[in-house]
């Protein structure tokens, strides 16, 4: 189980952490990932990172702003997001995968809603 939570609302400019549990299993020898979903919009790839850490990958929309990490002995990914805006309002959602790339990722958690004013 995956359990995303953090988000909120926030003004333009602003920054949030989002996090991600797992529980059940573990997902260390996984690549976890975050995407998000804006209203009438398709769900789209936020980042990701490999299982080891040695590798990250972001959409081009959100690098330089966001930051992805793990910590495997709390089970948990976080997004770090910096100089939000209102094109960031979705409903994010944490994954996890064999590979941190490809569009069918294995497991998926509920998301969390974040809200960006302007």
């Amino acid at each position: 189980q995956l359990q995303a939570s953090g988000g909120g609302l926030v003004q333009a400019g602003g920054s949030l952490r989002l996090s991600c549990v797992a529980s059940g299993r573990t997902f260390s020898s996984y690549a976890m990932g975050w995407f998000r979903q804006a209203p009438g919009k398709e769900r789209e790839f936020v980042a990701s990172i490999s299982w080891d850490s040695s590798n990250s990958y972001y959409a081009d929309s959100v690098k330089g702003r966001f930051a992805i990490s793990r910590d495997d002995a709390k089970n948990t990914v976080y997004l770090w997001m910096n100089s939000l805006s209102p094109d960031d309002t979705a409903v994010y959602y944490c994954a996890a995968n064999p590979e941190p790339y490809g569009s069918s990722w294995s497991y998926w958690g509920r998301g969390t809603q974040v809200t960006v004013s302007s």
